[in-house]
């Protein structure tokens, strides 16, 4: 008879063995949107308004751009972690797979033309 208690049953026995693991990304980016999004707002609201020229110039300083780029990569990798998992609770099977798949490189694209875009202003 083998005297275990039941966490030690239970311990690696979730359905990703990994749960804990995603949950404490999941905190780690929200904590670190709670900071960036004001900022971005912030930042992006002063540009606001303004002609076309001058939100160039705006953008062509340092601390915007390192504002919208750590921005929209936190962002977007929160966004990928939060759709995975409501695609892993709610669908099953051959659709989950294609589901997760077609998130991951929509958010991967979003990410890397927002970087682009960013890129493309501030050099």
């Amino acid at each position: 008879m083998r005297i275990l208690t039941d966490r030690k049953r239970a311990e690696g026995l979730g359905a990703a063995h990994r749960g804990t693991e995603h949950h404490w990304h999941m905190i780690i980016s929200s904590a670190a949107l709670i900071g960036l999004v004001p900022l971005f707002v912030f930042t992006f609201g002063s540009a606001l308004g303004r002609s076309h020229d001058e939100v160039i110039a705006y953008y062509q300083q340092p601390f915007p751009a390192i504002v919208a780029v750590l921005t929209l990569l936190v962002g977007f990798i929160h966004f990928r972690q939060g759709v995975q998992t409501l695609i892993e609770d709610y669908t099953g099977g051959m659709t989950r797979k294609v589901l997760i798949i077609c998130m991951i490189c929509l958010s991967y694209a979003a990410a890397a033309t927002g970087l682009f875009a960013i890129a493309r202003i501030a050099l």
